[in-house]
């Protein structure tokens, strides 16, 4: 039975992660902050020393992409040199790695418009910190892994974190709700994106993939699919980004290829909401 360590164990991917890696048979030990602290050489050395993983899957970073105009430093120690001592103690003790990467890796066609998606061969140019730091993640571990999957995602949503959906769902009684239509990408729901990580570490040679949502979509097209699947009225409207500005910059096209990895983002969403309502029901009746 090969042994999964998984960093960021308690985060939104994380929490649907786990037990789908011990669904399919792997031991899975499971870490976070409290366990592992990825900034610190150390303290990985000494955890992969004592547990003997044969694979670890990299979730855990600094994900507040606005906050990290203002911190690039925390959000570099963090995505950059964190990566590094993971993908390092990788490389020493024969490990295969799975780092979680992002669409923010690109551009978004800023200096032309662009409306062809992204393979993982394209080249990268993030717009801001967070993408900056999560590509540097990203080079760490090809120049330190020789058994590596990178395997980029966007616009995520669970039920074990904030996100979009809920977001939504939580504005639906307003008057009036803007939502921007002008940036084009990929919804992906953590439970597709963990199935797809475990069928390339089975199946798939080493390398970069796009692992998100099948389609695309804009902010404004996901708000409206959320609140017509969950059957309310809303008095929704497009807006653009300048209308709703942001410290971060962000890609206003960034629809990555996923060679049909995951499914449709609209049959996903439709799985998510479906679960999120019998949980609602399961913890009425516990009440």
């Amino acid at each position: 039975m090969a042994k999964v360590l998984v960093t960021g164990a308690n985060g939104m991917l994380g929490q649907d992660l786990c037990p789908i890696l011990e669904d399919e048979g792997y031991d899975v030990i499971e870490t976070d902050i409290d366990t592992l602290d990825i900034t610190n050489s150390n303290s990985v050395d000494s955890v992969f020393e004592s547990v003997k993983p044969n694979i670890v899957i990299h979730c855990a970073a600094y994900t507040n992409v606005d906050k990290a105009e203002e911190e690039l430093d925390k959000a570099r120690l963090i995505n950059a040199k964190g990566t590094e001592n993971i993908a390092k103690a990788c490389a020493k003790n024969n490990i295969t790695m799975v780092y979680i990467s992002t669409d923010y890796v690109f551009d978004g066609g800023i200096n032309e418009k662009r409306s062809q998606p992204y393979s993982p061969q394209d080249k990268t140019a993030p717009l801001n910190n967070y993408g900056l730091t999560k590509w540097e993640g990203e080079e760490a571990v090809r120049k330190y892994c020789e058994k590596y999957y990178i395997c980029r995602t966007s616009w995520l949503y669970g039920h074990h974190g904030k996100n979009f959906v809920e977001t939504m769902l939580s504005l639906a009684d307003k008057p009036e709700l803007k939502v921007v239509d002008d940036q084009i990408g990929c919804p992906t729901w953590t439970v597709e994106l963990a199935n797809a990580i475990v069928n390339i570490i089975d199946d798939e040679p080493y390398g970069t993939y796009h692992t998100c949502g099948s389609n695309y979509t804009s902010w404004y097209g996901f708000a409206k699919e959320i609140f017509e699947q969950a059957g309310l009225n809303v008095n929704l409207k497009p807006c653009t980004t300048d209308e709703f500005p942001r410290p971060a910059k962000r890609p206003a096209y960034s629809v990555m290829d996923n060679s049909g990895i995951c499914r449709d983002w609209k049959a996903a969403l439709k799985d998510y909401l479906a679960l999120r309502e019998s949980n609602d029901e399961i913890l009425e009746v516990g009440v």
